[in-house]
């Protein structure tokens, strides 16, 4: 074995390990409601709960400039209505105008109606690009993996490795796409029950507080963000052109067309000028 490929099995084992072996004491910080995160089994999983007067929230302690990050999930059982449960970037630095984040919303449901998964993307301060879909298995009996992929090119939402949704960058054409600045990992569970289920027409049952969602087995492939240098550094596969192949297109049509309840860009009440450019698009690209 040549020196120059055994060093490169060294670099690849050493990256993987340090996948492995990442934990939620080592990576994370818990950011608000301290007594409800609790971290077990050595830092391999960590558990937010929500009472009445307060949720509990966490973030990781780098940020970056694209990536892909995984993260099982295992959503609060039974009569979840309510809640919301999150995992999502947001850009730290600024709020208002120049405000970027990619956003996964778990939104609870009373007993035997099915979470509603919310979706958005928000650059430069705009919102309002919610997809909406219906779970095709119950998220509370078992953890499922959760992705945001992160590109120059592209956001694609992945559900158990399934696309679900694609976010193109569109900047040539005026679409503002999250592409320079920095972003972290945060996760919460917090109580938004004047919105979070049927438009706020069903309440948390606090009898069955306290509620309890639970987080392992993160993964990041990421460029890390260096703020003395304003600049990123890149691990090896942080994936930073990837796109949709044909089987990939084909299941984000499977779900689309069977679990998508919400589209912003079907919704023509609330764009009666028209919908907006990305949304006359391919939305697969």
């Amino acid at each position: 074995m040549s020196a120059s490929l055994s060093l490169a099995i060294l670099v690849l084992l050493g990256h993987l390990m340090a996948t492995s072996e990442a934990n939620f004491n080592q990576h994370f910080d818990v950011t608000w409601g301290h007594h409800r995160s609790q971290i077990k089994d050595g830092g391999q999983l960590l558990t937010l709960s929500l009472e009445k007067d307060s949720g509990a929230g966490f973030q990781f302690k780098n940020q970056y400039l694209f990536g892909r990050i995984d993260m099982q999930i295992k959503l609060v059982a039974g009569n979840s209505a309510g809640t919301v449960t999150t995992f999502y970037l947001p850009q730290l630095s600024s709020q208002g105008s120049n405000h970027d984040e990619i956003d996964f919303e778990f939104l609870g449901n009373s007993s035997g109606n099915p979470y509603t998964l919310h979706t958005n993307v928000f650059s430069q301060g705009k919102g309002n690009r919610e997809q909406q879909f219906h779970l095709w298995f119950d998220p509370t009996t078992a953890f499922h993996t959760y992705t945001i992929l992160w590109n120059s090119q592209r956001i694609i939402f992945l559900v158990d490795n399934i696309p679900i949704r694609v976010f193109t960058n569109m900047k040539s054409q005026g679409v503002p796409f999250p592409s320079k600045q920095p972003m972290s990992i945060h996760s919460s569970l917090w109580n938004a029950d004047e919105w979070a289920t049927q438009g706020g027409r069903v309440k948390a049952d606090w009898t069955n507080a306290p509620f309890v969602a639970s987080y392992k087995n993160f993964k990041v492939e990421a460029c890390i963000w260096k703020p003395a240098s304003a600049s990123s550094t890149c691990s090896p596969g942080a994936r930073q052109t990837q796109g949709l192949d044909a089987a990939g297109r084909n299941r984000i049509r499977w779900v689309q067309s069977k679990y998508m309840i919400y589209n912003y860009c079907s919704d023509l009440k609330r764009f009666p000028q028209g919908v907006p450019y990305e949304c006359k698009q391919s939305r697969f690209l």
